[in-house]
């Protein structure tokens, strides 16, 4: 297959000051959760992008000095020589596959706490560090401090231009960077000539930008990331105001404009929030006044929308950081004229969550990422199968279908058995959900796939498998992926040895009952101990039905580890918007037959809530009674001429759906392999 002529526009060159970019695909900067310690799996990341057809493939914020680092993040860094030694390995890497390699080099200024170093955060006025809580202050700049960040900020240039990097950025975004702080008049309050007025604000981002540019002095290309608004009206930067001045006065400069919007929590927005393309309206004004080549995001996932962006003149390159994650391959699928085969990103932000909690990010769409160098995964690529056996997948859910599709491309003989018509699983049911409809792309995708697979692959819809029909299906291997189920009980995190006094009664639900049609009685309480999204789209979802909702939780905020996707805050401000009582701080301790008893954590003592019905999002079950019937039965198996019965997915521990199809790719990829040792996978170490 041949790409069609409509794209060719995506695959021209583009020229960025004295480099040429082979396409429009640019890969912007983006955290990964691996950074300076585990820097090859960083590199074996970044390079299969390369690989996969990106032009420009950039590290994440890259720190330049102990004055301003981002521990507990293991971001980047490019303090000394010895890493410019490190970084050459990551350059070498990504420009072996014809990309060009950049980096964004970043003091965080004011927003973190400098905690390895130890060093006080420097800011334009004495202010709390602002990304996180920590019982930390900036100090104020002086004009000696002013100089010395500009004077280590050129030797960092000339480190990064050492290290081999194609394109270095400026970075003025995302309220996490020095010159964005001077920039800003919310942490600006200096009176001398960097502070008051516009023109003094801006003075340290023009005169860091020009510094670059007189240090490379033309050998690679200097990108300016620059967020034009910040969301909060006139309390902020405006793309109509301050924003423009920007680009107006600094037009010239960089060789790069790299564009969007502020914070990352606006930049990186979940699809439970945003649709494709979401940043336009405060940047596609920029294209007009700048002659040097725009790059831009907004979680760009279709080809159609990606040229759209290109020929409407909105910007000279398609940025993406998410969908890059979820297919490293784009670029080489659309010039191949395979549109259907991309996994397009589906905005669910559980790679934002490596970063958060410090651990190589999972990508839901994307089973390999983080798994390049330690594991030897290719997205693309797979070994072909190690004998002649075929294997039964019990269950088409997120872990069911990505092994019966990975084992389809090794060339094993699959059967897919469903009990329902609807292949999906939990993921069928979580789509409907009020913001998560892109989410059902976890299932299309792979079903597409597998279709394509019909040679090998044979799928049973309305097939609910026993023991006796396990044995008699003849395959001789089993995969049970048969999933999960919400506990009614109540026992999760705060409920951990009995159930919840009265949980029994009828008009007390699970998820799966509301999934399965039941409407609950109104007014409802939901339970949520289980504080990620379930709880809240279940509210979202009720109330938008109609019914009086209010949920009860033991933590702080309403779907407390949705802080981890970026999600938490747009969650609880739509459940205050649309009217939903909120009752945090509080476990539930008793249902009766017109209410709820619940107690408050932190020694509020009990008080009543009156409910029709309760819905108890706790914890789930694994739906493993079909594994452990085969388990118990080894004579059975072994005159059946099964050699194997697994567990993949929820029906091992039930999990993010992230999780299950890691599993059920990780059982594909490990099938007649060599049994792993201790430790499954190559470790990044450090030796003196």
């Amino acid at each position: 297959m041949t790409r069609d002529p409509r794209f060719d526009v995506l695959f021209e060159p583009v020229q960025i000051g004295p480099v040429t970019a082979r396409n429009r695909f640019f890969q912007v900067p983006h955290c990964c959760g691996m950074g300076h310690l585990m820097p090859q799996s960083d590199a074996a990341m970044r390079s299969m992008k390369a690989e996969g057809g990106w032009a420009v493939v950039c590290t994440e914020q890259c720190s330049f000095s102990p004055l301003g680092e981002a521990a507990p993040y293991p971001e980047t860094k490019l303090w000394d020589q010895d890493d410019v030694i490190r970084m050459r390995h990551w350059t070498d890497t990504v420009k072996a596959h014809g990309a060009l390699a950049g980096t964004e080099l970043i003091n965080n200024g004011s927003a973190l706490s400098n905690l390895y170093s130890r060093e006080i955060p420097l800011g334009p006025s004495a202010s709390p560090a602002t990304y996180t809580y920590d019982p930390v202050q900036a100090r104020a700049m002086d004009l000696d401090d002013i100089r010395e960040f500009r004077r280590s900020h050129r030797d960092a240039v000339l480190r990064a231009v050492d290290a081999g990097f194609d394109l270095i950025y400026v970075y003025c975004a995302h309220d996490i960077a020095l010159p964005m702080d001077f920039l800003s008049p919310r942490r600006n309050r200096r009176t001398d000539a960097y502070g008051g007025s516009f023109e003094n604000r801006v003075r340290l981002l023009r005169e860091v930008l020009e510094d670059t540019v007189e240090t490379v002095n033309g050998s690679v290309a200097v990108g300016l990331r620059f967020a034009t608004d910040e969301l909060l009206g006139s309390d902020g930067i405006t793309w109509e105001d301050e924003g423009c001045k920007v680009i107006e006065l600094l037009a010239d400069l960089p060789d790069l404009w790299d564009v969007n919007v502020s914070d990352w929590i606006h930049d990186s927005a979940s699809s439970r929030f945003t649709s494709e393309g979401h940043q336009e309206p405060y940047i596609a004004f920029v294209k007009g006044m700048v002659k040097k080549p725009v790059v831009c995001v907004g979680r760009y996932t279709s080809p159609e929308t990606m040229l759209s962006l290109i020929t409407r003149g909105v910007a000279d390159f398609v940025g993406c950081a998410r969908p890059s994650i979820a297919d490293p391959f784009i670029p080489r699928k659309i010039e191949e004229g395979r549109l259907d085969d991309i996994r397009e990103c589906i905005g669910c932000n559980i790679c934002v969550t490596g970063q958060h909690l410090k651990t190589p990010m999972r990508c839901t769409q994307n089973p390999t990422v983080g798994e390049e160098w330690r594991r030897g995964w290719h997205p693309e690529e797979i070994d072909p199968r190690g004998s002649d056996s075929s294997v039964l997948v019990v269950g088409a859910g997120p872990a069911g279908l990505e092994c019966a599709l990975a084992l389809g491309r090794r060339g094993y003989r699959v059967g897919l058995a469903e009990a329902t018509r609807e292949l999906g699983g939990r993921v069928s049911d979580e789509c409907t959900l009020p913001g998560l409809s892109e989410w059902a792309r976890v299932r299309d995708y792979r079903t597409y796939q597998i279709e394509k697979l019909h040679e090998v692959v044979e799928v049973f819809r309305e097939s609910e498998m026993t023991a006796e029909t396990v044995l008699e299906a003849g395959y001789r291997h089993v995969a049970i992926a048969t999933g999960s189920r919400w506990r009614k009980d109540g026992i999760g995190r705060w409920h951990t040895a009995a159930p919840v006094p009265g949980s029994d009664a009828p008009h007390v639900l699970t998820p799966n009952d509301i999934f399965a049609g039941t409407v609950p009685a109104s007014p409802v309480v939901v339970f949520d101990d289980d504080h990620f999204y379930m709880g809240a789209s279940l509210v979202e979802k009720l109330a938008g039905d109609g019914l009086e909702v209010i949920l009860v939780t033991p933590a702080a905020v309403a779907a407390a580890w949705a802080e981890e996707a970026l999600e938490q805050h747009g969650i609880q401000s739509n459940l205050v918007k649309i009217g939903v009582r909120i009752v945090t701080g509080h476990n539930l301790t008793r249902i009766d037959a017109g209410g709820v008893q619940v107690a408050g954590v932190y020694g509020e003592g009990e008080r009543s809530i009156e409910c029709a019905s309760v819905v108890m999002v706790t914890s789930r079950l694994p739906n493993d009674a079909l594994y452990y019937a085969l388990k118990d039965a080894p004579d059975r198996l072994a005159d059946a001429g099964i050699q194997s019965v697994s567990r993949i997915g929820d029906a091992v521990g039930p999990g993010l759906i992230a999780a299950a199809v890691w599993s059920g790719h990780r059982f594909a990829r490990e099938l007649d392999a060599p049994p792993p040792g201790d430790v499954p996978f190559k470790r990044e170490l450090v030796f003196v």
